[in-house]
């Protein structure tokens, strides 16, 4: 039954191809590259935008702080200066509530906690005892203050800003303060909630013990949420920004604190809806690619057929190198580049010195790195190339005899010494077109070109002779064993003689070893008493 020799690909497919490759790769390539890089860049925008913001927030809250304390500071000095007047107290809250809305509600409180002026008057908190946490504590430090977030007496979450009332000779008179509603209508929301972005960010603040005292969802105000960053990155930055999870949605944050209070000021986006973007800007990187991608392939289909062209005409008269004429042809095949034209040449010098041919055949690849001899990679290389010249040739195969004795009793260091030796004797024994290999441990193989049984027996011979009468320190004689075979194209096989050497040998070491053997003969060529 005839195989079915399968076409090979030619070289204009194959440049086709690998452009086609080529550019998708690359096109995918920037694709990816301009989504990872995009998509890095709106990250990094977006965390910065947001931490640009709500730095921009804490520094107004800042503001609007300073500017609280310093009206407080300067209603202080005035009622120190008359404290027992029932008209400046109440004239002085009326003004800081009324005049710059700073406040939700202004009192003035006297060193026992008692209220002597509220407004607005409708609290019905004049003359009671404020028994408060922001009181108290207000009393006690006797400075100026922000509270902790604390439910007032008309039992609202409020945030008290104070500054205390002294008198002129020194004495501490009391305090005036004005509160900020955190759930109601406040100077506070309309600060941080007219100015959030109209893109899904949005804007809450935190005391230093995380709880919200803003946030746009009003059902959250006066909780405690998880904290966004830990206690120490917040002592050694005022400001910066991270990556988080809120309720398993990604989101971009950027943060900022107040100094005067050390609330936490923090900006929001969701990252898929910073990342929005990305999906249209990739369609028209796409599309602006594309035509350019086509444009491309087709020079590449074009060029590939130009460079193959030479090639493919050179490979056909190839096939024809046994009919006349094919050196004209293949010298009127315009070879326009490097390769091609010493493709071209190669062709018209034909196949070289038979030297040369060996000589590259023992390549490093090839080479037995213990001995410098032929390797089996290099022996199935020269037997192709016999192959291909149809050169007959004998085959030795020998062994060195006893070989693991050697290794057992001086162990391997000498083994070795003892290969190399019979390698430098096989080489030094060999004529200049025999080669020489090493076939696996201690046996090796001679292929003789053009070489008859007997040349090859006498050969054999000489071998095992030097080898046995050599002397090798630490172990003394040794002896080769030596079985041998001959190839031509019209008998046998390369295999089938290289088996019958093989065959010889082992019949040399069943008749008593430190002899030869020939393929196909039982009588001993020759032998030396062990």
């Amino acid at each position: 039954m005839l195989m079915r020799i399968r076409p090979k690909t030619d070289l204009r497919t194959l440049i086709a191809l690998l452009a086609i490759t080529s550019i998708v790769i690359t096109l995918a390539n920037t694709l990816y590259a301009t989504w990872r890089v995009q998509r890095m860049v709106l990250i990094e925008s977006t965390l910065e935008a947001n931490r640009a913001y709500a730095t921009k927030l804490a520094a107004t809250t800042e503001v609007f702080f300073q500017l609280a304390q310093s009206q407080l500071h300067y209603s202080a000095n005035q009622l120190g200066k008359d404290f027992d007047n029932p008209e400046l107290a109440q004239q002085e809250v009326n003004r800081l509530r009324e005049q710059t809305s700073s406040f939700n509600s202004v009192a003035v409180v006297d060193s026992n906690g008692l209220v002597k002026a509220i407004s607005p008057e409708s609290l019905m908190l004049k003359g009671m005892q404020l028994t408060s946490q922001a009181s108290r504590e207000a009393l006690v430090q006797r400075q100026p203050m922000v509270s902790k977030p604390t439910i007032s007496a008309a039992n609202n979450l409020i945030v008290f800003v104070s500054w205390p009332i002294w008198s002129n000779d020194g004495r501490y008179l009391g305090y005036v303060g004005g509160t900020i509603y955190l759930k109601k209508k406040s100077i506070l929301n309309a600060l941080l909630g007219e100015q959030f972005y109209r893109d899904g960010t949005h804007v809450y603040v935190m005391d230093r013990n995380n709880q919200v005292l803003y946030h746009q969802n009003s059902q959250l105000i006066g909780k405690t949420v998880p904290a966004i960053v830990s206690d120490q990155a917040r002592q050694e930055s005022s400001n910066g920004e991270v990556q988080l999870t809120e309720q398993g949605i990604a989101k971009l944050a950027g943060y900022a604190i107040v100094p005067t209070t050390g609330w936490m000021v923090v900006a929001l986006k969701p990252t898929d809806v910073t990342l929005q973007p990305l999906s249209g800007l990739l369609l028209k990187v796409l599309k602006n690619s594309v035509p350019f991608a086509l444009l491309t392939l087709l020079m590449a289909v074009i060029f590939a057929r130009l460079i193959a062209l030479p090639l493919w005409q050179l490979a056909r008269k190839a096939s024809q190198m046994d009919t006349q004429g094919v050196s004209g042809e293949i010298g009127g095949i315009r070879a326009w580049y490097f390769e091609a034209a010493q493709v071209k040449r190669a062709l018209l010098t034909g196949i070289g010195l038979v030297q040369d041919k060996i000589g590259r055949l023992k390549s490093e690849v090839q080479t037995d790195p213990m001995t410098g001899l032929l390797n089996r990679r290099g022996l199935s290389a020269v037997l192709d190339y016999f192959t291909t010249m149809q050169q007959p040739f004998a085959v030795l195969a020998l062994d060195i005899d006893h070989f693991k004795r050697v290794n057992d009793n001086f162990g391997h260091d000498v083994g070795d010494a003892v290969i190399k030796h019979v390698a430098n004797t096989l080489r030094a024994s060999a004529r200049q077109t025999d080669v020489v290999c090493r076939n696996g441990g201690e046996e090796f193989l001679m292929l003789l070109p053009a070489t008859s049984t007997e040349e090859a027996r006498v050969i054999a011979e000489r071998v095992r002779t030097s080898i046995a009468e050599n002397w090798v320190d630490h172990v003394g004689h040794i002896t080769l064993s030596v079985g041998v075979a001959l190839w031509d194209t019209e008998h046998n096989t390369q295999e089938q003689s290289l088996k019958q050497a093989d065959a010889a040998l082992y019949q040399a070491k069943n008749a008593g070893r430190n002899c030869v053997m020939i393929a196909g003969q039982n009588a001993l060529v020759s032998s030396i008493t062990r």
